[in-house]
């Protein structure tokens, strides 16, 4: 026998009973984005690996350490590792927002080579959303009602919570990392040798480090909020307040500063306990610099990408009356001289006439009994059974599976109006 081939490690299959779960929560994500006006874009997994180490930022460990880069002829090229920068790239390319306000999402994998872990994968999946063109704080705030919305929908909304920030200009963060860098210089002694590189490199970045002693010390360190610029200052204000108007609940985190390095002004994550230890569920922000930084005009831009399997996971652990459909609504058994065409004609005409039905039609052989058993393995609600005497009569017999109503003779004729009738019960 062939040695089996494994899935790669952090790249996972889902199951046929994991994915209608999957559907039903990527259904929700675009009911509520098509409701606030947004449109779907779709952009290329591989795209040049410059692209990111520009929007990123090289010293970021995205950049540094986790991307699939590779080398194809004399061009280098990179498993896109999140959204903003692809969509970005395209916006550009094609002139979607040349002169143009633009309300963008997309959903699909994206590629980290990090220690897997649950709900953190090398493939994962994340839905993004990306504004294009509007400079004012309504539209922070209208991407934070948007992500409220979709927690009710999902019935997770007790189970999240929002942390704000302001992170301001980039003069504003260049003074702010000098205080910072200053303050840490004198507790050297509780860093690991990669948070002394950061020090060096991306110092705000150990705002959020694991380790809990540098945490301590950092309650006493200068606060981004003292140091930002006018404009900004104003923008969160009037964010905050927005929200204070609207209802929702959130934390001003001075320590969030996001992990990419094209973040200003606005940022905030949604986070959660249900799961275990903190971890985000969702998280953006504002990127004004960004689109002109990858040889666009100056466009003020506002985003935000939640992670999908985080989300699963989530979902699964607090909201237990999932309505996930079953995979098949009707099973089609059949045995008999006649029978076969007359099932294939019947189940194509129910496709045709009752498209939102899931039917499936017995096609491996056998008694009645075994494809009963069929039936009841896929979930199927009712079975139609036609046997040599139906084709005669022209009527089939409608069987509930779940046992709610008798068998019932009903004719080919009155087939769809009788099915309509049941499903609308």
């Amino acid at each position: 026998m062939a040695k089996t081939i494994q899935a790669i490690r952090g790249m996972n299959d889902s199951s046929p009973t994991d994915t209608p779960l999957w559907q039903w929560i990527e259904n929700k994500v675009r009911q509520v984005l098509a409701s606030y006006g947004y449109s779907e874009v779709r952009m290329p997994i591989v795209e040049s690996t410059p692209l990111f180490a520009r929007a990123i930022g090289e010293v970021t460990d995205v950049v540094s350490k986790e991307m699939y880069t590779f080398w194809d002829n004399d061009e280098q090229l990179t498993l896109r590792p999140e959204g903003t920068a692809g969509c970005v790239r395209a916006a550009v390319e094609h002139g979607w927002i040349y002169n143009n306000e633009q309300r963008l999402w997309y959903i699909g994998p994206m590629f980290r080579h990090e220690r897997p872990q649950k709900g953190r994968y090398r493939q994962f999946h994340q839905a993004g959303v990306e504004i294009f063109g509007i400079a004012n704080p309504e539209i922070d705030a209208e991407l934070i009602l948007l992500t409220a919305r979709l927690w009710k929908e999902l019935g997770i909304d007790q189970y999240v919570t929002l942390q704000l920030n302001s992170i301001g200009s980039l003069d504003a963060r260049q003074n702010y990392r000098s205080a910072l860098v200053d303050f840490l210089q004198n507790h050297l002694d509780l860093m690991s040798d990669e948070e002394k590189d950061r020090l060096e490199k991306n110092p705000l970045r150990i705002l959020d480090t694991k380790n809990q002693a540098l945490q301590d010390v950092l309650n006493n360190a200068p606060k981004l909020l003292d140091y930002l610029d006018d404009e900004s200052r104003e923008h969160f204000a009037q964010l905050c307040t927005l929200l204070d108007e609207m209802g929702i609940q959130y934390e001003i985190n001075p320590k969030l500063v996001r992990g990419l390095d094209y973040y200003n002004k606005t940022v905030f994550e949604w986070v959660t306990t249900a799961l275990g230890a903190q971890g985000t569920v969702c998280g953006g922000g504002r990127y004004d610099g960004l689109v002109e930084q990858l040889g666009g005009h100056a466009t003020p831009s506002v985003g935000f990408a939640m992670g999908l399997e985080r989300l699963v996971l989530l979902v699964q652990e607090v909201n237990k009356s999932i309505p996930v459909q079953s995979a098949v609504d009707i099973y089609l058994v059949f045995a008999g001289e006649g029978t076969t065409l007359a099932a294939f004609k019947i189940a194509e005409k129910l496709r045709s006439e009752l498209p939102h039905l899931r039917i499936m039609t017995h096609c491996s052989g056998g008694k009645f009994q075994k494809q009963f058993k069929r039936a009841d393995k896929v979930g199927a609600r009712l079975a139609i059974v036609i046997g040599e005497s139906e084709v005669q009569s022209n009527q089939v017999m409608v069987k509930d599976l779940l046992g709610n109503t008798d068998q019932q003779a009903v004719a080919v004729d009155e087939l769809v109006a009788y099915l309509t009738q049941v499903f609308k019960e």
